[in-house]
C-alpha cells in the first residue's frame, strides 16, 4: 500500500476504517485486513478498540489515542510513522472516522505530508438513519452535533429551520429533549422528524412523527443510547402576492431607486420572477411618488 510522496520519499498509507456502530457482524473483511496490516491503529479509546481487534483476531498493532484532546499532538507521531513507510489505520469508537469524530486533522496532516489517504467504507449512523427515516433522501445536509449554547446554537438552529434539504443531527441522550424543544421553536411544531437510536443493535428503534409529538414522546421516558435526528426539509416559502410586490416596489421607488433597480431588489428579497416584478414597476409609473 506504499506510495511515492510528492518529495520523492516512500511513505505509508493512512487508512480510515469504518467500524460497527453497534453490531460487530458489520465489521467487513476489508476492515479486518486493513487493521491487521497496519503498524499502528489510531483510536479514540484503547479499551474499546482493543476489544474490537480481539474480536477480529488481530494482535500486535500499536494503539495511538486520537481524540479531541490528543488529535493535534498525535498528528506529529502519525506523520512520522507515515514518512517512515509504515501504514497507519484510523478508527473511531463507532462508524466512519471524521464524521463528528476525530480524524479531520489527521487526514489534513497526512495529506500535507504527501502521504496517501484511503478508506475502507462501512457503517455510518447518519446515512443509516437517513435511509430508514422515510423522509426525502435525494439531497441532505449533515449537521452533526449542534453547539450546546449561545449565539452559535441560535444561528445553527435558524439555519436548520431554513434548510431546504433533509437535515441529519446527532445528539446525546441527556440533551435530546432540549434539542427537540429548540427545534420545535425554530422549525414549528408540524415539521416531521425521525428519531433513531441504538441502530444495528438488539433494541434498535426508529420513531417518526412531528416535532411537537417528538417532544412529548421523549419527555415520557428517559432517553438512552446515542441518537440521530432526521429532520424534514423546510417547505418553500409562499409566493408573494401582487399587493405585497406593489407595496415593496413603491417603497423602493420612493427611496429614490430606479424602476430597474427597484424591481431587481424586490424580486431578490421576495423571491419573485424579475420579469413579473419589472412589469409591475412599469405599470406603477409615477403613481409610486
Amino acid at each position: 500500500m506504499n506510495v511515492r510522496a510528492t518529495g520523492g520519499d516512500t511513505t505509508g498509507t493512512l487508512v480510515l476504517v469504518a467500524t460497527p456502530i453497534g453490531n460487530l457482524g458489520d465489521l467487513s473483511p476489508r476492515a479486518v485486513e486493513a487493521l491487521a496490516g497496519a503498524a499502528a491503529v489510531c483510536c479514540e479509546d484503547t479499551r474499546h478498540s482493543g476489544r474490537l481487534l480481539a474480536h477480529a483476531g488481530i494482535q500486535g498493532p500499536r494503539l495511538i489515542v486520537v481524540n479531541e484532546h490528543t488529535e493535534a499532538e498525535a498528528c506529529v507521531e502519525i506523520v512520522r510513522l507515515l514518512e517512515s513507510g509504515a501504514d497507519v489505520a484510523l478508527v473511531t469508537d463507532a462508524g466512519t472516522p471524521g464524521l463528528s469524530a476525530p480524524g479531520e486533522r489527521v487526514v489534513a496532516a497526512a495529506v500535507g505530508a504527501g502521504a496517501r489517504v484511503s478508506a475502507v467504507p462501512g457503517p455510518a449512523a447518519a446515512v443509516m438513519a437517513l435511509v430508514v427515516s422515510g423522509l426525502p433522501t435525494r439531497r441532505f445536509a449533515f449537521e452533526g452535533f449542534l453547539p450546546r449554547a449561545g449565539a452559535d446554537r441560535a444561528e445553527r438552529l435558524a439555519a436548520v429551520a431554513a434548510e431546504r434539504r433533509t437535515v441529519v443531527v446527532y445528539e446525546a441522550p441527556h440533551r435530546l429533549e432540549r434539542t427537540l424543544a429548540d427545534l420545535e421553536l425554530a422549525c414549528g411544531p408540524s415539521r416531521r422528524v425521525a428519531i433513531a437510536r441504538e441502530l444495528t443493535k438488539l433494541h434498535e428503534e426508529v420513531w417518526r412523527g412531528t416535532l411537537h409529538e417528538a417532544v412529548r414522546h421523549v419527555g415520557a421516558r428517559p432517553p438512552r443510547g446515542e441518537y440521530v435526528l432526521v429532520l424534514e426539509p423546510a417547505r418553500p416559502p409562499e409566493p408573494a402576492t401582487e399587493a405585497e410586490l406593489v407595496d415593496a416596489l413603491r417603497a423602493e421607488l420612493r427611496a429614490g431607486a430606479s424602476r430597474k433597480d427597484a424591481a431587481a431588489r424586490v424580486a431578490t428579497r421576495l423571491g419573485a420572477p424579475r420579469r413579473r416584478v419589472y412589469e409591475l414597476a412599469l405599470r406603477l409609473g409615477d403613481s409610486a411618488n
